[in-house]
């Protein structure tokens, strides 16, 4: 595929994407995947880092009848509502991920789908439609760039494919044509932006990259909508997205089994409230320590296989991830998500606090954790993120657990019932369980919603009863 326009082309494959030629299986996935979005950014409204983003979409000036921010009050100018969105619901690590692309395209795409969707007064048919195509752009891009060799060049890729994929999804939504959505990605390839340096201070910088991806991807769409032009080489150009974000970057992967699947069945939940390479490590630490009933008590060593590109992430540099200060830190530490897992016996949000960062207990428990690589992980990686767990306990035991697919995995998935139950957690602080429960009869039958603006009253916090609701829209299809 070498002399392809690839640029065009993937906005052509974009542009003729309809929803009556998707699969029964990808709309439901598609349903899955934004209840997940919608629980972890009501919860997340309630972080530390999104009191200052509220702020600052409240000091805009552009509110109003805009576009909701979700468990607040707040209705903002719709670009400004995908910022504020995309930053709350990747502030709690439980957003969803891609192994191959190694990024969390839910908390960029359908940020940019429900902001544009508003803009458009569009319904849910077109909403799935913007979704799909979105995930398809952002995976596909992580996956040509070779995402450990993004990394190593500093980039997080949820920010810098997530624009590309932001600016798909809104493009496809606002009803573009296929030269106006060749002109958005070149204008999103001009934005996109992400530094993995807030590892080195557990600054919040990390959970703005999804909102800023979100953000500019819409600009970006509604700047092609204008007329505004962007370079049409901008994926395979000699300067262009592919080529200077990666020095192991592979065009000719990126139309690979187009559709067969579509990328939202390869996407992935978390249960376990941390980065994603923490997760298989923690689901075998749980598996030894239930299985063989063991103790905290019992425990002399552990020692984690952990995959190359996730060492300098979560186990590296040891000064830092066996002494973390703040709550990002210890989302990036697999010392302490292993020690949690241990004394706690779960990963969940409710273990990732500063009391748990201070914990002599949990500081004595990460003195015993050690990371290494294991090369056997390697061979399927990035399809598959397995890892290996080693336990010695003070007798003298061993005990061994090789996680070939972390739970979440598409091969090892939360049901929809554990979904629900995830969802249910995670917006008991901000929303009531009648809240809840029409906001999961929403979703399950939005492809009849003709407009999504009761979704956006059922998302703002205030709202008292949605009864009013009901006799309309996708709740007839719960």
């Amino acid at each position: 595929m070498g002399l392809m326009e690839e640029t065009r082309e993937l906005a052509k494959r974009c542009h003729d994407l309809g929803y009556n030629e998707l699969p029964e299986g990808v709309i439901d996935r598609v349903k899955y995947l934004a209840l997940d979005y919608l629980g972890v950014a009501a919860r997340g409204s309630l972080s530390d880092s999104s009191a200052p983003v509220l702020n600052f979409v409240s000091n805009r000036g552009m509110v109003g009848e805009g576009a909701v921010v979700i468990g607040t009050d707040l209705k903002a100018d719709p670009t400004y509502a995908a910022l504020a969105n995309g930053a709350f619901a990747h502030s709690i690590e439980l957003d969803d991920v891609v192994n191959e692309a190694s990024l969390h395209p839910g908390v960029v795409i359908i940020s940019s789908a429900l902001a544009s969707s508003h803009i458009a007064g569009s319904g849910g048919r077109a909403l799935i439609e913007g979704i799909v195509a979105g995930y398809e752009v952002m995976v596909r891009l992580g996956f040509s760039l070779d995402p450990a060799a993004h990394y190593a060049q500093g980039f997080h890729p949820t920010g810098t494919c997530g624009t590309m994929g932001s600016a798909i999804t809104a493009a496809k939504i606002l009803g573009l044509d296929q030269e106006a959505m060749t002109n958005a990605l070149g204008i999103a390839g001009s934005q996109a932006a992400a530094s993995m340096e807030f590892l080195s201070d557990g600054s919040f910088t990390k959970r703005l990259h999804a909102g800023w991806a979100a953000h500019s991807g819409v600009i970006a769409a509604l700047l092609a909508s204008e007329g505004f032009t962007g370079p049409g080489t901008i994926i395979e150009g000699r300067h262009g997205f592919l080529r200077s974000y990666s020095p192991n970057s592979d065009p000719s992967s990126l139309f690979e089994g187009w559709g067969d699947p579509f990328k939202v069945m390869k996407t992935s939940i978390k249960p376990h409230a941390c980065c994603r390479y923490k997760q298989g490590p923690i689901d075998g630490i749980l598996e030894i320590m239930h299985e063989n009933r063991l103790k905290p008590s019992d425990i002399d060593e552990v020692k984690l296989g952990i995959l190359k590109a996730g060492i300098p992430i979560v186990a590296q540099p040891e000064e830092s991830k066996y002494v973390p200060k703040s709550i990002v830190d210890a989302q990036f530490s697999m010392p302490f998500g292993a020690a949690v897992a241990i004394l706690c016996g779960r990963a969940t949000l409710e273990e990732y606090t500063q009391k748990n960062i201070m914990s002599p207990e949990i500081k004595q428990m990460m003195a015993k954790i050690y990371c290494v690589e294991d090369p056997e992980l390697e061979r399927d990686y990035p399809e598959k993120w397995p890892a290996s767990v080693n336990i010695s306990t003070k007798e003298g035991r061993q005990y061994h657990a090789r996680v070939e697919f972390p739970k979440g995995d598409p091969e090892n998935p939360l049901t929809w019932d554990e979904l629900i139950q995830k969802f249910k957690g995670l917006i008991s602080p901000v929303f009531s369980d009648e809240r809840g429960a029409e906001i999961i009869r929403y979703v399950r039958g939005i492809e009849l919603a003709k407009d999504l603006r009761d979704l956006s009253i059922l998302l703002s916090k205030s709202q008292k009863s949605c009864t009013a609701h009901k006799k309309g829209g996708a709740h007839a299809a719960a």
